[in-house]
């Protein structure tokens, strides 16, 4: 959520920074409402400190004038109560609009989509093969690592299931993900795969996103649904406390499957594991202080791409532009790997900072130890990495010509084999 008195006082910056990933901005609606509640608010402080007054007098006066005083506190206490009412109703409202603002990007973030994504940097080199290659999809079938028709058969259009040396070599992924960060100064989180609403409010996603999310139902009347990212769960662990300023910053990753309807795909180009309803991943998030969240986002993309080198995978880093950031972001970086049957790269991790924007949302603050005031923390969230995309990299990108797959070689202690052979 961004910062009601930024729009009070420089509505104007807050309109040009929103222009960068929205077509239209209108900011007299929320300014209305903001007017409206902080007079609603004033009305009624000064009938309370009336009452307070009139109460404090009552003793001193005679019978007839007490019967006035207690009439006036009365009325005064009927209006300060439709006055409370008014601004609860004007607060909901204001706390709509609110919400769906998005974040407002960095200075240094273009605005417009993908086509003002730029390439920062690539790693590696482009396999040039000297035989007839094979897509991932048919390098799966062959070696018998997934099976899709069953996978759709169990849930679906969008799922696979993993069988034999392929469980074997998406388990060696996350083996490998999580030995690396047990080694790194993160601390590792198994979070609960059904979350509550507040957890998809404070990451951003709801209420604006609600739809893209498998929603559960609930015999309580509660809202729940299964989480999409494990990003959505760790950033509530913070939410609504007040943290030291020595304990930051705050470190996690987390392990979990992710689940989300992602509506729209299924094209061609997104046959195999590129796409789907339910995949692996290993997340990592922080909370920082504000001063310290532009080398928290560094580190976290040098995280990724070490890892994306040791598994030996050609990548490229590409700077997004404002509207191919996700709403909550303020600004991201994705590390691309190049699929070669589909002759295009693509995203196996995004690494965002949120700013203050879901501290906000989720309360989340630390206290200054230098003013002993409480502000609030930055977040930061990282893939690293989701395992279907890496997948398919991984056998195309290693696959030999007579049919089999080379195990880079930081998977091959989990593998328990060099080679992926027919």
């Amino acid at each position: 959520m961004l910062d009601i008195n930024l729009i009070r006082t420089d509505a104007e910056k807050v309109k040009q920074a929103l222009l960068k990933r929205l077509d239209s901005v209108n900011l007299d609606a929320i300014l209305e409402l903001d007017r409206k509640r902080r007079e609603l608010i004033v009305e009624s402080d000064k009938l309370k400190m009336r009452k307070n007054s009139v109460s404090a007098g009552v003793g001193k006066q005679d019978k007839s004038a007490q019967q006035a005083l207690f009439a006036e506190m009365k009325e005064i206490s009927a209006k300060v109560k439709a006055l409370d009412a008014e601004a609860a109703v004007v607060e909901t409202e204001l706390g709509g609009l609110m919400a769906e603002l998005p974040n407002m990007p960095e200075d240094d973030v273009v605005s417009g989509g993908k086509e003002n994504n730029s390439v920062l940097r690539e790693w590696g080199i482009k396999p040039n093969f000297d035989f007839e290659f094979k897509s991932h999809l048919e390098l799966s079938k062959s070696l018998g690592l997934i099976d899709y028709e069953r996978g759709t058969k169990l849930g679906g259009t969008g799922f696979w299931l993993y069988r034999d040396l392929g469980a074997r070599l998406e388990w060696a992924l996350l083996n490998f993900f999580v030995d690396t960060h047990l080694n790194s100064n993160y601390s590792f989180v198994l979070p609960p795969h059904i979350l509550n609403y507040e957890c998809g409010y404070t990451a951003g996603q709801f209420p604006k996103f609600k739809d893209d999310v498998f929603l559960l139902a609930s015999g309580e009347g509660k809202v729940q649904f299964m989480l999409p990212t494990s990003e959505t769960a760790l950033i509530s662990l913070h939410r609504d406390e007040i943290v030291k300023e020595d304990e930051l910053p705050k470190r996690y990753f987390a392990y979990s499957p992710c689940y989300r309807k992602e509506a729209g795909g299924y094209g061609s180009n997104e046959r195999g594991m590129i796409r789907g309803h339910q995949f692996n991943k290993v997340e990592l998030i922080q909370f920082t202080r504000p001063e310290d969240s532009p080398a928290a986002f560094d580190e976290m993309v040098s995280n990724v791409e070490g890892v994306m080198q040791r598994l030996g995978l050609h990548y490229r880093v590409v700077k997004l532009a404002a509207k191919d950031c996700s709403a909550s972001m303020a600004r991201t970086c994705d590390i691309e790997v190049w699929i070669p049957s589909m002759q295009v790269y693509k995203e196996v991790s995004s690494v965002s900072s949120a700013k203050d924007y879901q501290a906000r949302r989720g309360n989340m603050r630390f206290k200054r130890a230098a003013t002993g005031k409480n502000e609030f923390v930055h977040t930061l969230n990282g893939s690293c990495l989701a395992t279907s995309r890496l997948f398919p990299a991984i056998l195309e990108q290693f696959q030999c010509g007579d049919g089999s797959v080379t195990v880079p070689e930081a998977l091959r202690k989990y593998m328990g084999v060099d080679k992926i052979t027919l």
